[in-house]
């Protein structure tokens, strides 16, 4: 019986086991610390699980396994532990100095050391490393604790993290806190299947991530530059958003991953993908696995024989399925190109552009109010996008001036009360991505002078300063908005332009120097995340 046979054949066996048998043993132990047991199984807010869901993704990678081609494995232990090796020497001479890295490493209370990780994974998503930081300290500063978070308020975690993005991130985070705190004895999970099968908003990278770094579990991660990475040395060139190929990518992670170091290992893995092996122009020399990698042993096979780096060199393996065309190589749709050498792994997954939407806002001032010029905000809805943020009353955009006219100010009266329709201006308009939406505002102001000041508003409406505005829960979209607000005034940024979202070929080539600051500090991307290829931390 070959080794993979009988690995399938003991999963199997387990996997038909009454559940009560299942875990029984060594994890006994750790199952029952600071009785997240019982608080799990009270939880009407838990997540559903399968039953035995580690046997099943065991069996599953096994499979997977065993319909791969060994071009795209790790040939046995002594490659595995060469790679490790390698990249964790590196580690530790080049990992840059976070502040979520020194809180993890210092901080000796392990709910204490798991919250640290959990912020900073969650504000890293869709995030530069460089934005990050700030946020990180500030948040950490203003909440240090599991227990801090959960008591405050929602518009307080919108307040701080307002212009990071993303905003359902930080309410998720907070509504996390708030279930360790009221449900789980203000203990966190302790292992990457509990964590993500309790925490809101806590996908299966989050989970790994918190679960190696806080606790020590010795399990694999997966973002957007691991991704990248695996995807190079295992010269994986299907698209990466499939299926099969996320599998395949959280098997070679979770075979990878050191068990004396699991922590490290993972962070080692994500900053190499973010520092070395980046997206356009990866510093090859060096990597500290590139004698483990297909990409390059592709680039060295491809140069011209009179290469002298190809001579004496040994011969380099090449996939052969037994069968068909290998489902993780590059499709024949996308042949090898040669111009870009190990570029050419992961091939971009397909994404849908942004569906484009159109708004008409109104910025409203009044400029005789008690204590200055003060202007209308309105909270949006508690769901949906930036759900709970403060915007300048809009309207959903109207084929007509005239009708867009009425309609804004029909939504201005409605928290107001009579304004004169002859005061409301054009001033011009903002375009703002977000993740999935491309959303045009025509932007209006209206500046009440010489009226008596409004004093009262309806719940959900007030009147700030524009101090106020800038430290106010608001996105960026409305930054820009009153920065076009503010440029028509009087006295105010005369040589002021619309913010507009710029195509690709309006934009100006970037510097040396400014490529290699873009290649340094790019966003992080987790498999939470929708994207796995585009960007790095």
């Amino acid at each position: 019986m070959t080794p993979l046979v009988s690995r399938l054949s003991r999963l199997w066996v387990i996997m038909r086991k009454p559940r009560a048998a299942v875990g029984s043993g060594p994890r006994k132990q750790a199952a029952s610390q600071d009785g997240r047991q019982k608080h799990a199984k009270s939880s009407s807010q838990a997540k559903p699980s399968a039953p035995n869901a580690g046997l099943a993704r065991q069996l599953e990678e096994v499979v997977l396994q065993a319909s791969v081609s060994p071009y795209h494995l790790f040939r046995d232990i002594a490659e595995v532990t060469a790679f490790r090796g390698s990249l964790l020497s590196w580690y530790d001479q080049e990992k840059r100095d976070l502040p979520w890295r020194r809180q993890a490493e210092d901080e000796v209370d392990p709910d204490r050391r798991a919250y640290a990780v959990w912020v900073s994974e969650v504000m890293l998503q869709q995030t530069q490393v460089a934005t990050v930081i700030n946020y990180y300290t500030r948040w950490m500063q203003k909440w240090p604790t599991l227990q801090d978070l959960a008591s405050a308020s929602l518009e307080e975690v919108n307040q701080l993290w307002a212009g990071l993005g993303y905003y359902s991130r930080g309410r998720r985070l907070q509504e996390g806190a708030r279930k360790v705190v009221e449900e789980l004895g203000g203990h966190m999970p302790r292992t990457a299947e509990t964590l993500q099968q309790l925490l809101p908003g806590v996908g299966r990278y989050t989970a790994g991530a918190i679960a190696s770094i806080a606790f020590g579990q010795a399990t694999g991660v997966v973002d957007g530059n691991v991704a990248r990475v695996l995807c190079r040395v295992r010269a994986i060139g299907a698209d990466p958003s499939s299926n099969l190929v996320s599998q395949q990518l959280w098997s070679l992670a979770q075979q990878l991953v050191d068990p004396a170091r699991p922590g490290d290992f993972n962070q080692a893995a994500m900053e190499l993908g973010a520092t070395v092996c980046t997206p356009q122009r990866p510093l090859c020399r060096q990597c500290p696995v590139q004698s483990l990698c297909r990409a390059r042993q592709r680039v060295e096979r491809e140069r011209p024989l009179a290469s002298w780096n190809l001579l004496g060199s040994p011969d380099v393996e090449e996939c052969a399925p037994s069968t068909g065309q290998c489902q993780l190589c590059l499709p024949p749709s996308e042949p090898w190109d040669q111009t870009l050498g190990v570029v050419n792994f992961p091939r971009k997954a397909s994404r849908k552009p942004p569906r484009e939407e159109s708004s008409a806002t109104c910025v409203l001032e009044q400029s005789r109010a008690l204590g200055g010029a003060r202007i209308l905000l309105v909270q949006r809805p508690n769901s949906g996008l930036l759900a709970g943020l403060w915007e300048f009353p809009s309207v959903t955009w109207e084929p007509s001036e005239q009708l867009q006219r009425k309609a804004l100010l029909q939504e201005l009266q409605r928290w107001t009360g009579p304004l004169p329709a002859t005061h409301l201006r054009h001033l011009g308009e903002v375009v703002h991505v977000f993740s999935h939406i491309k959303l045009t505002y025509q932007v209006y102001g209206l500046a009440l002078e010489g009226q008596t000041p409004v004093t009262t508003v309806p719940p959900g409406a007030r009147w700030l300063t524009r101090e106020e505005f800038h430290t106010a829960a608001v996105s960026t979209a409305m930054k820009k908005v009153f920065r076009v607000y503010e440029g028509q005034q009087p006295g105010t940024c005369k040589g002021f332009k619309r913010p507009q979202v710029s195509s690709p070929s309006s934009r100006k080539k970037p510097s040396m120097g400014q490529q290699v600051l873009d290649d340094f500090f790019q966003p992080h991307i987790s498999a939470d995340a929708p994207s796995l290829n585009s960007a790095v931390q």
